[in-house]
């Protein structure tokens, strides 16, 4: 069973469709007792960083979803919850994260030069894979996938990026290490790839 965290922000019926839709079991939850028992952790999201962090602290969820990553289940973050997993985020004032990974969250910002690139950045845009790992177990380089966002993650280590897409910038997309896997495209908007997307994450939960 894998538990995709409600804290009353973003795409969850779409997620929970989406996991359903290539046979994975999951539960839409904001129960801590509910993420300590499940066999992984989901954690979507749209919107402000620090609305997030608030609605995961008053819900008591915070520590639930840092004590599974640390146990060693496995993570699967979707926009926001790629990027409340670093130590801050500049979005309306600095504003701490779950600092499970050093770095910070920015704003892209664009020249003159750059002036057709609108923000937020809504719609299609490509992978590039640099490493292989299960979650991106099928998909071929320079896939295109779907993302809507303004920030984008700066991790301190380089090493735990696994894709990287272009907008005005290189940023990066998306980071695995260990147990821990989050994207910053949204796969249940993403057809088909976007859905072995999720199956595979379901694998790895299965231990397939």
């Amino acid at each position: 069973m894998i538990a995709i965290i409600d804290y009353g922000m973003g795409n969850l019926r779409s997620v929970e469709k989406g996991f359903q839709k290539v046979g994975v079991e999951v539960m839409v939850t904001n129960k801590p007792e509910d993420i300590e028992r499940a066999d992984g952790v989901v954690l979507p999201g749209v919107g402000a960083f620090r609305d997030c962090m608030k609605e995961l602290n008053n819900l008591g969820l915070v520590g639930a979803v840092a004590d599974s990553v640390k146990k060693g289940k496995p993570y699967l973050g979707i926009c926001l919850g790629l990027q409340v997993l670093f130590s801050e985020s500049e979005e309306f004032g600095t504003c701490s994260g779950l600092d499970i990974f050093k770095g910070k969250v920015v704003k892209f910002e664009f020249g003159p030069e750059q002036e057709t690139l609108k923000i937020p950045q809504m719609g299609w845009n490509q992978l590039n894979i640099k490493t292989g790992n299960p979650l991106f177990k099928g998909i071929p380089d320079k896939s295109y996938f779907y993302f809507v966002h303004s920030y984008y993650v700066v991790p301190d280590d380089d090493s735990i990026i696994a894709t990287t897409t272009d907008y005005g910038v290189e940023f990066t997309s998306s980071v695995c290490t260990d147990n821990v896997y989050a994207v910053q495209f949204h796969p249940e908007k993403s057809q088909t790839l976007g859905l072995t997307i999720l199956k595979n994450f379901g694998d790895i939960v299965a231990g397939i």
